[in-house]
């Protein structure tokens, strides 16, 4: 049996790894949500009575819910503490995500704002997350520490590629594979695996609602890609991208160099 806390569970892939783990019986998942009573009535919907979930408050931008969330974390556990820390929830801002940098810099405010959200919600909100759930993972058995970042955070894909658009949005998930890695610096020792996964493009209706000037940079966007990955066919179902990812952190160690690493789902750099 392993002990999984989950960010983000109430939709996309976060809910999909609250599915898909929680399928085996002896599997304990806690999620955290924004809204708990409506993600709770989505798991009684779908997942049906499953006594191995539990749903608890927890908001990345507000210190006092993730504090409680710990402690109402560590009476569900008890002295298991917890296996794998999986820090999916994130800010993942429209208004940067189809048009270049450059593009931006007249709507100050705006700019400003979300760019503030971002490295509140995906970097400072994960720094508080850590903190406060390590001294459970300590108690696991796995002590592994996943964040889910984005291939939007390479250097070198960004500049070999020319990929101008969602700016903002990489430079907060570059951030927290920084902050990954410091975990790691300080935590390696004590037999902790902190390190970054990119899950690929998935299919969870990001670009459901886009206009058509979106779309414009959307599919400059989807070209670059297919420059650097021919074999690219579209996004992945979540039940896909969820086994692929689920099978990377499972065989992943720090024996096996992944302590601190940036890696896309295949662990290497191949994001798509």
């Amino acid at each position: 049996m392993s002990v999984y806390v989950i960010t983000g569970a109430s939709k996309g892939i976060g809910f999909g790894f609250v599915k898909n783990i929680s399928e085996d019986p002896k599997n304990l998942v806690v999620g955290l949500v924004r809204d708990k009573a409506g993600t709770e009535k989505k798991v009684a919907a779908e997942l049906g009575d499953r006594s191995n979930v539990h749903i608890l408050h927890g908001d990345l931008t507000s210190y006092a819910s993730l504090k409680q969330a710990a402690a109402d974390t560590t009476t569900i556990v008890g002295e298991r503490g917890i296996d794998y820390l999986v820090a999916n929830g994130a800010f993942l801002s429209q208004f940067d995500a189809y048009d270049p940098i450059g593009a931006l810099g007249d709507k100050v405010e705006e700019l400003e704002d979300v760019a503030s959200k971002l490295f509140k919600t995906n970097v400072v909100g994960n720094i508080h997350l850590f903190n406060l759930f390590l001294p459970l993972v300590m108690k696991g058995k796995v002590k592994k520490v996943i964040a889910i970042s984005s291939g939007h955070a390479d250097l070198d894909w960004m500049n070999n590629n020319e990929i101008e658009v969602s700016s903002l949005y990489a430079a907060s998930k570059a951030a927290l594979n920084v902050i990954v890695a410091k975990f790691n610096a300080q935590y390696k020792k004590d037999g902790v695996l902190f390190f970054s996964i990119s899950p690929g493009v998935v299919e969870v209706g990001h670009y459901d609602n886009v206009t058509p000037e979106q779309i414009q940079g959307l599919m400059a966007f989807m070209g670059k890609i297919k420059a650097f990955a021919p074999h690219f066919k579209g996004s992945v179902p979540v039940d896909e991208a969820i086994r692929t990812v689920r099978s990377l952190w499972e065989r992943a160690s720090i024996e096996t160099g992944y302590a601190g690493a940036f890696v896309s789902q295949f662990g290497n750099k191949q994001w798509m």
